[in-house]
């Protein structure tokens, strides 16, 4: 990977706020140089192009730590990252928050394969990749998120039997979907909806937090 990839991920995640260790920025330049591998074979992501990497993909999932570390104020919760592709955000969450245990599932079987084979090269213990269909998850886990995954309803919809109790739903959108939270099922809520701004990216982007209603 180029001095000038790390050097915009170094200034992306200061804009953002990040204080991340060296050993966080290597293994995110890492992550994107197996993608950049992997993409030869298993075309992981339309992008081909470092920059548009970085810009698009790992910053745009970096976007999501602050409010993450926000809600779980550094406790080790579980997070499960639906239709994860290569990783987006999951892999990047687990590096920037160790104390996460993300699972990234996919029904691409190769994608998850990826995600197991990033978690072994990168040696992140709370990592791995799930080849399923989320409906089909029964574990619990405190927080499940999306990136540019499906609607909404379809979202929280396919991925209920896999949320714990008090579990919330945090989905990457672009522009506020307010047709989308129309369109979400009555028993949910959505309890708040905050911007967010990529660097080097002059794009609406969003995450929308989703929880039960409760009684």
């Amino acid at each position: 990977m180029s001095v000038n990839l790390e050097a915009g991920l170094r200034s992306g995640a200061q804009a953002l706020g990040l204080a991340l260790t060296d050993a966080q920025i290597q293994h995110l330049l890492d992550y994107a140089a197996l993608i950049q591998k992997w993409n030869k074979v298993y075309n992981l992501t339309a992008l081909r192009d470092p920059a548009d990497m970085l810009t698009h993909h790992l910053l745009d999932s970096l976007t999501a730590i602050a409010p993450l570390r926000r809600y779980t104020q550094s406790q080790p919760v579980r997070v499960l990252d639906v239709g994860s592709g290569g990783g987006l955000p999951g892999v990047v969450l687990a590096i920037c928050m160790p104390e996460l245990n993300v699972s990234c599932v996919d029904t691409v079987a190769k994608k998850a394969a990826f995600v197991q084979q990033v978690a072994v090269s990168l040696k992140l213990p709370n990592l791995r990749g799930v080849h399923a269909r989320v409906e089909s998850l029964t574990d619990p886990y405190q927080i499940i998120c999306s990136r540019a995954f499906a609607s909404l309803p379809d979202f929280v919809t396919w991925s209920r039997s896999a949320l714990a109790d008090g579990g919330v739903w945090m989905a990457m959108k672009g522009k506020h979907p307010q047709a989308e939270i129309d369109a979400l099922p009555t028993d949910v809520q959505v309890f708040h909806v905050e911007p967010l701004a990529v660097p080097g990216l002059d794009v609406e982007r969003c995450m929308v937090w989703i929880k039960p209603q409760t009684a």
